[in-house]
């Protein structure tokens, strides 16, 4: 039986040094561009084109949904259903929860100019992009601007 011998390849320590080095630029440089916005392309927002300050109440199991203005009933999610809006009220509500923030203030739905229909927490700034979760989500959401824009 004849064994196949492996040739012995070793490197030198300048090009494994070299190799570090570079790796070492190539994430100190990605850091710092990204830390800077150095290369990158940000677009501005659309303004908002509509909007409607909201406030949600959760009661016993029901969601209710609140025009933060005056108070009037918007909408009422009867319990088992609205699993979308429930979903994402409660990741808000956690967000605010976890920053020592009640439930006092309102969140502001728009409609941006460009179309896009963003759920904005106005204590803690946090956008929503509700198209993002498909047509279905976005039209939980798209009723309530629709009933303030209805009423005008």
């Amino acid at each position: 039986m004849t064994t196949a011998t492996v040739p012995n390849t070793r490197f030198g320590i300048w090009p494994v040094a070299t190799a570090g080095v570079v790796l070492a630029l190539a994430i100190l440089f990605a850091a710092l561009g990204r830390h800077a916005g150095i290369g990158t392309v940000q677009l501005p927002a659309a303004e908002a084109a509509t909007f409607i300050d909201l406030r949600f109440e959760d009661r016993e199991g029901s969601i209710r949904v609140l025009s933060a203005s005056d108070g009037h009933l918007l909408l009422a999610v009867p319990p088992g259903e609205g699993g979308f809006m429930r979903g994402v009220m409660r990741g808000l509500a956690r967000d605010r929860k976890m920053r020592g923030i009640g439930p006092e203030q309102p969140f502001r739905l728009e409609r941006r100019v460009n179309g896009m229909l963003i759920l904005h927490d106005t204590t803690t700034g946090r956008d929503i992009a509700l198209g993002s979760f498909g047509p279905t989500n976005l039209e939980a959401f798209s009723q309530l601007l629709q009933n303030k824009e209805g009423s005008r």
